[in-house]
């Protein structure tokens, strides 16, 4: 075990710190990519690893076979919810959750970099809660990524929230898309979310799909599987 997933693995704590992770598609020993997959509130990690090679046949573009060399990886939230209250809720209302999810996403991907699955070769993807978790994650722990999707989500914290976070994602492929309006996550916070990382560095698509439910659409999958191709 490396030094940093060592030092991941004794940063975790609060109620996720025991959750489990669901692996699925190549073994890591044998894989080129890997796809960390973060369910929404309610959801499994089973619920969320069957969008996993929907995305994966984006890779297919780089050379054959490249789509068959992916792992999925898809952690599970103590009780099927990361955080209790909205993302756009006060942060200390969401703690400790909040905070041992991402400290568990910071040691499965230290976990994967370990096996040799360098992070530039990672995708963060998330649904929902997932998708605000994939977008915090990445701004918290900035680097260069194979790629990030949000389905519907953005950084956390309430209205008024200085959302700037420190350091690079040179390049990463980020995309931002959701349905307008939505329950949960309003349109207003995926246009702040594309801002700051974009400042950071990342090459942000972001797509409003009017009057679509809270879900993930096809066209969507399909436009994540571009940017993964590129």
């Amino acid at each position: 075990m490396s030094e940093q997933t060592t030092r991941a693995l004794q940063k975790l704590t609060g109620p996720h710190a025991t959750s489990r992770v669901t692996y699925a598609g190549a073994p890591v020993v044998e894989a080129s990519y890997a796809m960390v997959l973060l369910h929404g509130r309610g959801a499994s990690a089973e619920d969320i690893l069957g969008l996993g090679p929907a995305l994966a046949a984006g890779f297919e573009a780089r050379g054959a076979g490249e789509a068959r060399k992916v792992m999925f990886a898809a952690p599970e939230a103590v009780g099927n919810t990361w955080y209790p209250q909205s993302f756009m809720a006060p942060i200390a209302q969401n703690e400790p959750y909040l905070s041992s999810a991402i400290g568990r996403i910071a040691a499965l991907v230290a976990e994967i970099e370990a096996a040799g699955i360098a992070r530039d070769r990672i995708v963060i993807a998330g649904f929902s809660q997932g998708a605000c978790l994939s977008s915090e994650f990445v701004a918290r722990h900035p680097a260069r990524y194979a790629g990030v999707f949000a389905f519907t989500g953005g950084l956390v914290g309430p209205d008024g929230t200085d959302l700037h976070h420190a350091g690079e994602l040179a390049g990463t492929p980020v995309l931002l898309s959701s349905g307008d309006p939505d329950p949960h996550v309003p349109w207003s916070r995926v246009v702040e979310t594309g801002e700051q990382l974009t400042k950071m560095g990342a090459a942000v698509s972001m797509t409003r799909y009017p009057g679509r439910p809270h879900t993930v659409l096809p066209q969507e999958v399909a436009e994540a599987r571009r940017l993964l191709g590129a």
